[in-house]
């Protein structure tokens, strides 16, 4: 699963849950849960999520990791939408509150794309945050 840059602007076509953005978490826009629900569903394994995380490393100081789990932990902020589910720990959960996840698919490329206010500043490779 690849992403790109993070950044601080939205677009229309992003689709927030009122739930979503009630409980913390990032939202997860209808292109990239349908994408989502789609790989799940290629992995064949009954209870799969996707869990997305801010750790450190690259040249800005954090990262983004998403992978799909099925293992949930007990202080895990879990939240369903858009016909899937979406879990951050709680040491990610600041960084990720207000976060939109996106998927793009086009004459560029395809890839899941996290927008996020959050962000102060990127590196110039595009793969870390601060």
């Amino acid at each position: 699963m690849t992403t790109t840059a993070p950044s601080q602007t939205k677009d229309a076509s992003e689709t927030e849950t009122p739930q979503a953005h009630a409980a913390g978490v990032m939202i997860v826009t209808d292109a990239a849960a349908s994408k989502v629900a789609e790989l799940i569903a290629q992995e064949d394994e009954a209870g799969m999520f996707l869990r997305v995380a801010v750790r450190p490393g690259g040249c800005s100081g954090l990262s983004y990791e998403m992978f799909f789990d099925s293992e949930k932990a007990d202080d895990d902020i879990v939240n369903a939408q858009a016909g899937i589910e979406v879990a951050v720990d709680p040491a990610s959960a600041p960084y990720l509150a207000g976060a939109t996840l996106d998927y793009k698919d086009g004459l560029q490329g395809a890839g899941f794309a996290i927008n996020n206010p959050n962000v102060s500043k990127s590196c110039g490779c595009g793969n870390s945050f601060s």
